[in-house]
């Protein structure tokens, strides 16, 4: 392969939804072909990954999306969503914020997109004030757990994950904001 390409990171909005969707629905089934059962990941995505979904996180004031394209042509190959925790802590407050998502195509990981959108996460969150990043990892995914422990954060607690009619462990990461 030649040169490595020059990707931008941009603020998702209104419009980016079907970007989001799509880049979302192809990086689980890239993630978890051959992990997860086919019908499961179809299933999954279907419902997780609907542009719904991405549009009304987009509506949302309390959530923020970064999406990383490609140039030329401005195709997308990743994204960021956070937004409101979700998740099963008994210390969750009002001050955290939730890494919903961040999903990279294949071939761009290991590049440093994934950390440039963590980067705009964390500035995000300390804009806002607030305490605690946290997110999700499925309990397997060691490439994404090695890659979040380079970023800082570290486990502090446990969930279950649904997939079809699968239940998985997750691990739930956290990294605390200096504000």
């Amino acid at each position: 392969m030649g040169a490595t390409p020059k990707i931008s990171i941009r603020r998702g909005g209104p419009g980016d939804e079907i970007a989001l969707s799509l880049v979302g629905q192809a990086a689980f089934l890239e993630a978890f072909a051959g992990v997860i059962p086919g019908k499961d990941i179809i299933e999954h995505c279907a419902h997780q990954h609907a542009r719904e979904k991405y549009a009304a996180w987009l509506k949302d004031s309390a959530t923020a999306v970064w999406l990383a394209e490609v140039e030329p042509g401005h195709a997308p190959v990743g994204y960021l969503v956070l937004t409101t925790p979700e998740l099963p802590l008994p210390d969750l407050s009002q001050q955290d914020a939730e890494i919903k998502r961040i999903y990279l195509l294949h071939r761009f990981q290991g590049s440093g997109i994934g950390a440039r959108l963590m980067r705009a996460a964390h500035a995000e969150a300390q804009a806002r004030g607030l305490h605690r990043l946290l997110l999700g990892v499925y309990g397997k995914n060691a490439a994404a757990i090695s890659f979040y422990e380079k970023q800082g954060y570290r486990m502090v607690g446990r969930r279950t994950f649904k997939v079809g009619s699968n239940t998985y462990d997750d691990f739930i990461f956290g990294l605390s904001i200096g504000t």
